[in-house]
């Protein structure tokens, strides 16, 4: 036997069985709509036992490729029921029906948790699956662009840095508009402490399981005119009876200032200089040019690098539910010098006791963060200082290039240079806080639809910085620099004690609930900003 002929017995047999493979394989093709007959997109289509599936595109229609002997294939998407359609020919129309489920969902408000169906306000709830994904350093970014009518601005972009939050919009001109927010049922207050401009980088946005945002007056039954702003209540993870279960999460990222301002640059400065001189006008700034093209806006912005890891564990040890969290996070902002570090921890006990009765919720969170404030001057100086002139420059200044009178002093009204307003400026800060509470709910033997709620917490924050200007920069020069200390320590002690009766009448569809309760806290203050101490 030839090569050829051997080739050609190995190949046919081949040929034949993938034509045969090819022939038991059918293409079905067809349209999802919702009740209403409008097209629905992303739906998934499968079959069902095997790995095959596609997606239906912006029209609702699709194409998929399966197996002759398949008979029907499973339609489904969020917010409507799955159904499984038979595929007896080569096309297939599905209308999906809409899901009513969300109506049963819990949701956490004021007054504890309650079914979506029941609640009358406005109410949105928003879960761990649905938060913001990607580098959220600060918890109230986690809910960016998902709830209407809620506003959330960032405050500038440094890294940890606060967001302005806004439900409904502004509503004083003179007072807070900010909203309540409530943190595992203790309300804290204001969201500031020396060395730190916005609290909620305090709570590891890992440990979150839901936020929900009040946006009606439906709250202040219970939190008074603070709550008039809305109300933001952030629940954290529990544990749940089980296996111990461990989880790592580990986030890297690299941030960058992808547009800046145009401004001229050094060679376009001199060719407008030059003319203006031959005009014959004025002939004073010519000798004033440098000879370089310094792009400052490069020179005060770098590439932000940071790091998000959480380690988790949560299950029950005996009977005892529990959930515990260490984590980190570093993150440095596009501006130099600029940098946000946080140690957090976490711990959740939830255990039952007395046949169910008696609920017990033990929570505690502490963290300890720490700020490098960049000098954000710096951001106008590089758009307005010269282009023609070099970053640095032999003299007493640090050797970075300073405007400079005869006698060798730095002009009082010159534009400072913007990498020595960043490099020579040491401002940091350290902040620790506690949030802890006890909550039982006790559940009558002799009345089990009366519930007797106990919620016992206190949140703790206390901050201190020192903010230096060494002795060589521009900015000092008269008092050969100066440095500047602040400390501050925040507390806020709760205790809540209501009596709560709910009833359902289903004879009659109707459902009770009474709330009678009394609430104490107490906030104390205590801050100190110690005088600047200057060097000469």
């Amino acid at each position: 036997m030839t090569i050829k002929k051997l080739l050609y017995a190995l190949i046919l047999p081949l040929l034949f069985i993938a034509a045969q493979v090819n022939a038991q394989d059918k293409t079905i093709t067809g349209r999802v709509t919702d009740s209403a007959g409008v097209p629905v997109a992303n739906a998934s289509v499968t079959v069902k036992g095997a790995r095959v599936g596609t997606q239906t595109f912006g029209d609702g229609f699709f194409t998929i490729k399966v197996p002759a002997s398949v008979s029907s294939l499973t339609i489904s998407s969020v917010g409507f029921l799955s159904q499984e359609v038979a595929v007896s020919g080569g096309n297939v129309n599905v209308k999906l029906r809409n899901s009513n489920i969300s109506l049963s969902e819990v949701v956490v408000v004021a007054y504890g948790t309650r079914r979506k169906s029941d609640l009358t306000g406005s109410v949105t709830s928003i879960s761990a699956k649905d938060f913001q994904k990607g580098n959220i350093g600060s918890s109230e970014q986690l809910l960016q662009g998902k709830v209407a009518g809620l506003q959330i601005t960032s405050g500038g972009g440094s890294a940890g840095g606060g967001s302005k939050i806004r439900i409904r919009g502004g509503a004083s001109l003179n007072s807070s508009n900010d909203p309540l927010i409530v943190i595992d049922g203790v309300p804290v207050e204001g969201n500031g402490v020396a060395g730190s401009a916005n609290l909620l980088n305090t709570i590891n946005p890992n440990d979150i399981e839901s936020i929900s945002v009040l946006k009606d007056a439906s709250a202040a039954a219970l939190y008074g005119a603070r709550a008039s702003n809305g109300v933001l209540i952030i629940t954290t993870k529990k544990g749940t009876k089980g296996r111990v279960k461990w989880n790592f999460n580990t986030l890297a990222s690299v941030s960058n200032v992808t547009k800046t301002v145009k401004v001229l640059n050094g060679d376009e400065i001199r060719q407008i200089i030059t003319d203006f001189t031959n005009a014959g006008t004025d002939k004073r700034y010519q000798p004033l040019l440098g000879t370089e093209n310094t792009d400052w806006q490069k020179q005060i912005y770098s590439k932000a690098f940071g790091i998000d890891n959480t380690i988790s564990g949560s299950g029950a040890l005996g009977n005892i539910p529990f959930r515990a969290s260490v984590g980190y996070y570093n993150q440095d902002g596009v501006l130099k010098t600029n940098n946000f570090k946080r140690l957090s921890s976490s711990l959740n006990l939830s255990p039952k006791f007395f046949d169910d009765h008696l609920s017990v919720n033990v929570q505690a969170k502490f963290s300890q963060t720490k700020n490098r404030f960049a000098d954000e001057g710096a951001i106008g100086a590089s758009i307005q200082y010269d282009p023609t002139q070099p970053v640095y420059s032999e003299n007493k200044f640090g050797g970075y290039r300073e405007w400079l009178q005869s006698n060798g002093l730095p002009l009082d009204l010159a534009t400072r240079n913007p990498l020595a307003l960043l490099n020579l400026r040491n401002n940091r800060s350290t902040v620790n806080r506690f949030i802890g509470n006890v909550q039982l709910d006790y559940k009558l033997h002799f009345l089990p639809d009366l519930h007797i709620l106990v919620n016992a917490g206190m949140d703790r924050s206390s901050g201190s910085g020192n903010d230096n200007v060494d002795s060589l920069s521009a900015t000092s020069y008269r008092i050969g620099g100066s440095k500047r200390s602040y400390e501050e320590v925040r507390k806020n002690q709760l205790l809540d004690v209501s009596l709560f009766y709910t009833k359902d009448l289903r004879d009659i569809n109707t459902k009770i609930d009474v709330l009678v309760g009394h609430t104490y806290q107490e906030f104390k203050n205590n801050s100190n900003n110690f005088a600047t101490f200057s060097y000469r």
